[in-house]
């Protein structure tokens, strides 16, 4: 039973009495000696230099600051292990672990040595939850594209803006051809589906398949090791709509309660996008459901803009809105009762069904990585309630923390774990400042209670204001490095949209998606839907009008070491308490100042040769080809700050050098867009840089040493340009192979023009979730397949068109 008094911990959070030090406190110039941290006595300036860090070490060991350094440690393991240039084997991280176990054992309790052997093991233990995950996953990739006929059980339904509808599908069986080396799931979409297929249902069809690709750019989101983590072995889409089939084999028990699950969340959506209807419909269905497929572009880009993307992904604000709505509105409801709520523990009962709740609300939107990552956050602040504990500390998060690391430990490189914790972390660390703040100066007492009433109503809704103000800022502060490193993008009015749109998230939107799951099952929700999607509108209406007023939100891609110098100063500002924390200061100015001297990418190549494109001078993007992706060419851009995508010029025929070599363009100008003829394309940079592109049959050699790149769409070809020429050559083979490219042009000399220094997206050795790439024809070198033409008798029924049915299986 809570006495009212403060714990342990709680006391050492407390200002140190009046006269006393705080090493005094709890004995921390002892434990720091013992610890190995005395420091030799000295005077002057130096002296209390290193008396004031002695203390300050001593409080941060007192208030925990070593425990909270061990999720961050084992998320650098983990982080560690996904970056290496190889495979490591269990037995060298075996070795590893138990070397640090034997170093820590060995050394002397509480110094220097133990704990250096302490960091060590938890970093060796971090990769090693790393490999045990990809030795968990071990999913077969499709290793080239590919038609053949899939028959499976459906696992998930999404229906799409465009109307066309995504289906995930456990493969049972592939035909004409079939796959020796077939995927166990593969993700792929249709123009419709059969009117009465849920989740769980058997489904057949002929279907294109693509192996999972690598990432647009190096260091950019790679498709490959995603779908390998989520199990999907191969994405593409059907050929013709798919039917319905049964399937000989009946489901098992987990997939039988999966689909059961998915046939109520699919339910679920219907019944929110029959009642609400549009883009907000789409969103409520998203915000319940987890299905966000339905959301337009559009919708999708305002709220990226403005910075409220991260109300459409079920985070720790959805399971926190979730709880805290169940957990209040309990709460009100036992203090109707004073007589009960005086004599039971009505905090934990309301902590309870809270907790039911947040299961649930799991459950129903789809239990992905990310929303289990939110849930054990909740439930663990929860449980400490239902123990006297206080549910938002960083000794909780940190627990959280290690909990997903060693449930998911390939969540540390994504970006909604980054973000979730730093913005966390942060504003626990910034409450923490200022309570101790203002138990060292509390306010003025007795001076409030004779305001007039109007004039506390408008204190509170000041109050209220500046919190979510202050909450934005911080938290937007926190993340906006990581929504940098991987979007290349920042949200310059997001204070702004979220100090309009979050009070009505919080106080309309998800209070009233609550009530609707409550009372959906009685066919009462229609009220509760339609205040909801109200809400939702208004802050689409937020959304679209900033978006209108925003100056620019690609802000280029930065270097990795700035992300790392700037997240070990988030680390330091968030984790230390005491002046110590201002070693961050230091970090922060280094990793802005490596972001300042930044060089962004002068050209990219993507991962099939079919696309290059090149920054020209004004800022807008040269591309090779009349119609490019413009899912690639939009990374791109925010990668490199473009402005817009200048196409190229197309022109007819072409002069012959003498020697007779095909030369299809003169020699562009520099700085502008790419000119094409003949199946080439060349365009200079403002450095004097000449890029070629050539596609399959037409000869390259005639631009060796004259271009600085010459990308070949022709993974046939091999060195078509002497040894020691100047010019770097990328055929379509070494694409296939290390994937995307991306290029900053070098000085190479008086009158050399430029040279182009490139970085790969992808190493060799590969890592399992790239090692389907070794696999395709075009990666061995070999020219794209050519189906055999069929007899006029001979039976082709079921095959599509141009395909023989005995093609050989991939």
């Amino acid at each position: 039973m809570a006495t009212g008094e403060p714990d342990a911990d709680e006391r050492r959070m407390l200002p140190a009495p009046a006269g006393a030090s705080l090493p005094d406190r709890a004995d921390g110039i002892g434990r720091a000696s013992r610890a190995g941290f005395a420091l030799p006595a000295s005077s002057g300036m130096a002296g209390r230099i290193r008396r004031a860090a002695r203390d300050a070490v001593a409080v941060e060991r007192d208030r925990g600051a070593g425990f909270l350094s061990l999720p961050v440690l084992l998320a650098a393991g983990a982080a560690l292990y996904w970056t290496l240039p190889f495979e490591p084997g269990f037995p060298l991280l075996g070795s590893l672990v138990g070397a640090a176990i034997a170093l820590r054992l060995a050394a002397a309790e509480g110094g220097m040595a133990r704990l250096a052997a302490t960091a060590a093991l938890m970093v060796a233990l971090g990769a090693l939850a790393g490999k045990a995950e990809t030795w968990r996953a071990s999913t077969p990739m499709l290793g080239a594209e590919i038609p053949t006929m899939v028959t499976g059980r459906v696992a998930a339904i999404e229906r799409q803006a465009s109307g066309r509808v995504r289906l995930t599908i456990d493969v049972s069986a592939t035909a004409r051809p079939t796959l020796r080396h077939a995927p166990r799931r593969v993700r792929l979409s249709a123009r419709a589906i059969p009117a009465t297929l849920v989740p769980g249902d058997g489904v057949s069809g002929y279907a294109r398949l693509f192996p999972p690709s690598g990432p647009a750019r190096p260091h950019g989101y790679d498709f490959a090791f995603e779908s390998y983590m989520d199990g999907i072995g191969a994405t593409g889409f059907f050929l013709t709509n798919p039917v319905e089939t049964d399937l000989p084999a009946a489901a098992g028990w987990r997939q039988e309660l999966l689909a059961r699950v998915g046939r109520m969340r699919e339910a679920i959506s219907a019944r929110i996008v029959e009642r609400v209807g549009g883009a907000e419909g789409a969103i409520a269905a998203a915000l319940i459901a987890g299905t966000r497929a339905g959301i337009p572009e559009e919708v999708n880009e305002d709220l990226r803009k403005t910075g409220l993307a991260h109300v459409l992904s079920i985070s720790g604000l959805h399971m926190a809105l979730v709880a805290g709505t169940v957990m209040l509105t309990l709460r009100f409801l036992f203090a109707l009762a004073p007589g009960f709520a005086s004599r039971r523990p009505v905090k934990k009962y309301a902590a309870v069904a809270a907790l039911l709740a947040a299961s649930y609300y799991l459950v129903i939107c789809g239990a992905a990585v990310a929303a289990q990552r939110s849930f054990i956050m909740i439930a663990v602040m929860l449980v400490a309630l239902l123990f006297d504990r206080a549910a938002l500390t960083m000794r909780n998060l940190a627990i959280s923390a290690l909990i997903v690391v060693a449930v998911a430990p390939h969540e540390v490189v994504g970006p909604s774990f980054q973000m979730s914790f730093a913005a966390t972390g942060a504003l626990i660390a910034a409450y923490a400042a200022w309570s101790e703040r203002r138990l060292r100066h509390p306010p003025g007492g007795g001076r409030n209670h004779d305001r007039a009433l109007p004039r506390a109503l408008l204190g509170k809704g000041l109050a209220y204001a500046g919190g979510i103000a202050a909450t934005s800022l911080i938290a937007g502060t926190a993340t906006a490095l990581y929504g940098v490193w991987h979007f290349h993008r920042a949200s310059p009015l997001g204070l702004v949209a979220n100090l309009l749109a979050m009070p009505v998230v919080s106080l309309v939107v998800m209070p009233s998606a609550v009530l609707a799951g409550v009372l959906m099952p009685f066919g009462l929700d229609g009220p509760a839907l339609d205040l909801m999607g109200w809400g939702i509108g208004v802050m689409l209406a937020v959304a679209r009008r900033l978006a209108e007023l925003t100056p620019i939100d690609a802000v280029g891609a930065i270097p990795a070491a700035a992300v790392l110098t700037l997240t070990v100063a988030l680390v330091l500002a968030t984790v230390l308490t005491t002046w110590l924390r201002l070693l961050a200061l230091p970090l922060l100015v280094a990793g802005l100042a490596i972001i300042a001297g930044r060089d962004l990418p002068d050209l990219f190549v993507s991962d099939d040769g079919r696309l290059v494109a090149m920054r020209m001078g004004n800022g807008d993007l040269s591309v090779s080809r009349p119609r490019p992706s413009d899912f690639v060419t939009g990374i791109w851009m925010d990668a490199a700050m473009a402005g817009a995508v200048v196409r190229p010029v197309m022109t007819s025929g072409g002069a012959e050098q003498a020697s007779g070599v095909p030369q299809p363009f003169s020699p562009p100008e520099p700085d502008t867009p790419f000119t094409c003829t003949g199946g080439a394309c060349a365009a200079r940079h403002a450095s004097g840089a000449l890029v070629v592109w050539v596609s399959e049959g037409v000869s390259a050699s005639g631009h060796c040493g004259t271009a600085a790149l010459m990308v070949i769409e022709d993974a046939t070809v091999a060195a078509p340009c002497p040894a020691g020429s100047s010019t770097t050559v990328l055929t379509r083979r070494d694409l296939a192979r290390r994937g995307s490219a991306e290029g900053r042009f070098t000085a190479a000399g008086e009158g050399r023009g430029a040279n182009v220094a490139l970085r790969r997206a992808i190493r060799e050795p590969f890592r399992p979730w790239h090692a389907h790439r070794s696999f395709s024809r075009e990666a061995r070198g070999m020219p794209p397949y050519e189906p055999e033409r069929r007899k006029p008798d001979e039976s082709s029924a079921g095959a599509p068109a141009g395909r023989s049915p005995d093609a050989p299986a991939q």
